[in-house]
């Protein structure tokens, strides 16, 4: 039924209202989802009915003030207005006959008193529980307690789930499920696409299926930052922000108007422009509430978001971690989130960090030591007295390598520094008051003034921050931690070492060799070692004051003593957000990073995603012709092999300060303690120790150049846009009227031939083994990323549809267009593959015919041929970035299953969200140990009938080799086996919204 503005309309929109404040009274949930497209919902208690006419009146909203009170959303018209609440009316009405009359834990809410008289608002109390249980858990968990509380319906979330939070050191060994209902959705371009893509095309699904398009809708806020698309096309100069942006409008100009369209289509979606900042770092200094305050009722800001980094927001005390872009439209459409109650390592920090020591040093530090401790799948939640001595930036830099070291989470709660922090941003005073209240009165709030309560956590560890020294991470992985002093020995023990993380297999005879080329007319040169991309970028440390700051005055004193990177370096300067231009100008700093090639090229995420923009062709074809191990520096989270460009087979994450003094040296074959950086300008030797400032000198300068003036100005533009932006024309239809000749946008075949009946559990009969896998395959080589190469299969798609090979784009630029996103599917250069016998990229045997071909031709074959495929894998399959395409890809590729040793969290939950079957070898076994050899055909035996399959029961599996060998069914949750017996999350997500 859908209400219109007709007196015909009007009683039964009044019966609809009159339940629905029955509805509201139980479930605070429901409450804020109308909320949010009403502009004066009843009060949190006593609710009354509205008249019909006052119910138009509150859909002429056409903002949610759901973020800093900004009205942000273009108007949009009554009508569409109407459609879009008409599907949440709908659910009132069905939910009403089978939901409680009273919230079970109304006794507990709660009224906060403002100190000069009224009240902020109402909220569930923690502490009116009387529970000694609560007292204990650690805050992290706490967040889940508050929200399992606050939207207990006993129908998504129930009475027992409150009970397992509470009893969470006695369940959380037992991995037992929860919901979880997250406060918001964040996103960003590169999932924010695919994600609107697959909002379009369920609609569409729900049209064919005869039910009603305007069911999909987000029912939380959903922001959305364009921030990745921007690559380093134009450097060292100062016009590249403007030639880089004409650039990224002009290859995205599509992409970035079907995003446009979303934000007007879909209710609840804000869109933050291009050019705006990295996504993690507007969220820490603007999107994040810490509390919310919807119409009255408070509660702590909560984040799911498509990106691994979403967990940098753990810093300012908001409990957020990244998803698969499938888990992620889920949570949009109001399905709770299911979960693994999580255990919780409590890493005590003591002690403070010596002179000369960066926040990049001790994250790099920490993820060394959770990743040797074991932390996938937890919570990690800081405590101690160090915690005083970090800032909140510092923080923030720790909790955004959370999927380095493997963790859920890396929490900090709430504090006087996170308050500082908050003011400093531009919060006004009254909401920094609010936020303060409640978390105190909530038991939230950490106030190190007063004696601590011992947390109980599910294991220990501790960092005296002293012993945190100077160091960097790599060749290939972000965990393995180099010390600064053991550079030169580590680097040369790569060289020497067999081809793997810590390996390149040079022979000693070519380790000194010397290539020779001529770039712009000057002789240049480059070994193996050489520095050939120094790049100051990623959310990691851009939003770090006192790292970019200190990158500055490294190169300020390096230009007062005569030093000067080398020309063919290609630097580059990407700041996570306006505010970090206007401090590094405030400081006088720019000047002399433009003077030393680090002049700002965009705002936006860039070398760290692969971004890098080509190497000059001088330096390209040395590299090439010469067998260069040629390296990158760069101040980001992620260095995996083939992600930062193609031809640096060295990449190594460093402090922004790290990433000027090595492209100064332009090697990383250098011990600093021993050796000059350079020759300085009177001829005398310069060391690292002339240009390294010291932690006064940052202080300093932090404090007379970062004022919360800057953070005001900056996002009271930031969705403004800029003229380019605005031009942009769409259409005004709630259907997305797909282009079939479009390589950026093209609807997605997941929903085709769909009925209202799931198709049920599928075993795998005889299936092929596409691939097989060792250890530690990450998403970046699952999923397309980067560049698109000239001969793959995507690039001949792109070519036969009339593609030139300069705007072939980045495949990241393509996520809207699955046919491209299918054939660079496992597509990456550095790919080992144990059927192609020690032969390193993307390609694949043919097991019948035994040819060698791409994976996405072999895949089709099999297809054509109706043969089911399986990967075969070793452990930590997945992990990295939470890409919802290295599970869309394989699937869409024909792959039934993926037999690993381990998974990472996000990939696994991703391939069940796909209809992938995730299986793990039994412990001490493996396709090496089994016998295994890729050539067998597999048959994967499971029950007929999902309900006769239990999360983590053994299934068995037989090949036509005679071998037979047991494995574990890694659907964890109850809700995970429903969404197999759909097909995937997205189809069990249309079925239920047709039948409401």
């Amino acid at each position: 039924m859908y209400i219109s503005a007709s007196s015909s309309s009007s009683s039964a929109l009044s019966s609809i209202l009159r339940a629905r404040s029955r509805l509201f009274a139980s479930s605070p949930y429901l409450s804020r989802t109308f909320a949010a497209s009403s502009s004066s919902p009843p009060p949190v208690s006593g609710y009354r009915s509205l008249s019909f006419s006052s119910a138009v009146r509150s859909l002429r909203c056409s903002v949610p003030r759901w973020s800093h009170g900004v009205d942000w959303r273009s108007p949009i018209s009554l009508r569409s207005q109407i459609r879009a609440v008409a599907p949440v009316i709908e659910q009132f009405q069905r939910k009403i006959a089978t939901m409680a009359s009273e919230h079970p834990f109304k006794a507990h809410l709660t009224s906060l008193p403002k100190p000069g008289g009224g009240e902020f608002g109402k909220f569930y109390s923690l502490p009116s529980f009387n529970d000694p249980r609560i007292e204990k858990l650690p805050y992290s968990i706490r967040i889940l307690l508050e929200s399992a509380i606050r939207n207990c319906d006993n129908f998504q979330v129930k009475k027992e789930d409150v009970e397992k939070i509470i009893d969470w050191e006695n369940t959380s060994p037992n991995q037992v499920e929860i919901p979880f209902k997250p406060a918001r959705v964040l996103l960003q371009d590169f999932t924010g696409v695919p994600a609107v893509v697959d909002l379009a095309c369920m609609r569409d699904a729900m049209n064919k299926l005869g039910s009603d398009s305007n069911k999909i809708n987000p029912l939380v806020p959903v922001d959305l930052v364009i921030d990745h698309s921007v690559q380093v096309d134009v450097a060292r100069s100062e016009n590249a922000v403007q030639a880089n942006m004409d650039l990224e409008f002009r290859r995205n100009k599509e992409r970035f108007a079907f995003l446009k369209w979303g934000s007007t289509a879909f209710r609840n979606m804000l869109v933050v422009p291009p050019g705006s900042g990295i996504v993690h770092q507007v969220n820490l200094e603007y999107l994040g509430r810490v509390v919310f305050n919807t119409e009255g009722l408070l509660y702590p800001d909560s984040v799911v978001g498509t990106d691994s980094h979403t967990t940098m927001i753990d810093g300012l005390g908001v409990a957020g971690w990244g998803v698969g872009g499938i888990e992620a439209e889920a949570a949009m459409l109001g399905q709770p989130m299911s979960m693994v109650l999580p255990g919780v390592v409590g890493f005590k920090l003591s002690g403070k960090l010596h002179d000369g020591v960066t926040a990049t040093d001790l994250v790099l530090t920490v993820t060394q030591m959770l990743r040797k401790h074991g932390v996938v799948g937890k919570f990690v939640e800081f405590y101690g007295e160090g915690m005083g001595k970090l800032s909140l930036a510092d923080r923030a830099t720790i909790a955004n390598m959370s999927p380095e070291y493997g963790a859920t989470m890396g929490f900090f709660p709430v504090d006087h520094v996170t308050l500082q922090y908050l003011k400093l941003t531009g919060r006004s005073d009254e909401t920094v008051e609010m936020i303060e209240a409640y978390l105190r009165a909530n038991k939230l709030f950490v106030d190190y003034n007063e004696p601590q309560l011992e947390r109980v956590y599910s294991s220990y560890l501790q960092l005296d921050l002293a012993d945190v020294e100077p160091c960097m991470s790599g060749p290939k992985r972000p965990h393995d931690r180099v010390p600064l002093k053991e550079m030169k020995s580590d680097w040369h023990a790569c060289l020497d070492n067999k081809v793997g993380f810590k390996g390149f297999a040079i022979p000693k005879e070519e380790q000194e060799k010397v290539a020779k080329f001529s770039f712009q007319g000057q002789p240049a040169e480059l070994k193996h070692g050489s520095v050939v991309i120094a790049a100051i970028t990623s959310c990691t440390n851009t939003s770090n004051p006192s790292v970019m700051l200190g990158a500055g005055l490294v190169a300020k004193k390096a230009s007062e003593l005569g030093l000067q990177v080398k020309p063919w370096v290609k630097t580059s300067l990407a700041p996570g957000s306006g505010v970090v231009t206007k401090y590094l100008l405030q400081s006088g700093l720019q000047k002399y990073l433009n003077q030393q090639g680090f002049n700002i090229v965009g705002y936006g995420c860039t070398t760290c995603i692969g971004n890098s923009g080509d190497l000059d062709e001088s330096v390209a074809a040395a590299i090439t012709e010469n067998d260069v191990v040629a390296a990158a520096v760069l101040s980001g989270n992620r260095n995996f092999e083939g992600r930062v460009h193609p031809l640096t087979r060295a990449n190594y994450l460093a402090s922004p300060p790290l990433v000027v003094a090595y492209a100064l040296a332009g090697t990383v074959d250098i011990d600093f303690n021993k050796e000059p950086i350079g020759t300085g300008k009177d001829g005398k030797s310069i060391y690292f120790r002339d240009i390294w400032p010291t932690a006064e000198e940052i202080a300093e300068v932090v404090q007379s150049s970062v004022l919360p003036s800057m953070f005001k100005s900056t996002y009271e533009a930031i969705t403004k846009g800029n003229p380019i932006w605005n031009d942009l024309s769409v259409p005004t239809a709630t259907l997305y009227s797909w282009d079939p000749n479009s390589t950026y946008i093209h609807e997605p075949p997941y929903f085709k031939n769909m009925t209202l009946d799931p198709p049920g559990v599928h075993g795998v009969k005889d299936a092929y083994c596409l691939l097989n896998f060792g250890d530690s395959i990450t998403t970046d080589h699952i999923s397309p990323a980067g560049s698109i190469h000239k001969d793959s299969p995507a690039a001949k798609y792109l070519i036969e549809r009339g593609v030139d090979r300069k705007d072939f784009n980045s495949y990241g630029s393509r996520r809207g267009n699955d046919e491209v996103m299918a054939r660079g599917t496992f597509a990456n250069i550095r790919i080992v593959n144990k059927l192609l016998n020690g032969e390193v990229g993307p390609k694949t045997v043919h097991v019948p015919t035994g040819e060698k071909l791409y994976v996405f031709d072999a895949a089709m074959r099999y297809k054509t041929a109706g043969q089911d495929t399986i990967i075969l894998a070793g452990a930590e399959y997945g992990s990295g970035s939470s890409r919802d395409w290295a599970a869309k890809g394989p699937m869409l590729l024909g792959v039934k299953a993926v037999i690993a040793k381990s998974f990472e969290r996000i990939h696994r939950s991703n391939l069940v969200g796909m209809g992938v079957v995730p299986l793990c070898f039994k412990a001490g076994e493996d396709a090496d140990t089994l016998g295994l050899t890729g050539h067998e055909r597999y048959t994967i035996d499971l029950p007929s009938n999902v309900s006769d399959i239990r999360p983590g029961q053994d299934v068995t599996v037989t090949t036509d080799s005679g071998k037979s060998f047991t494995c574990i069914a890694r659907f964890d949750t109850e809700v995970e086996l429903a969404y197999f017996n759909h097909g995937g999350i997205l189809p069990y997500v249309i079925r239920n919204l047709t039948k409401q």
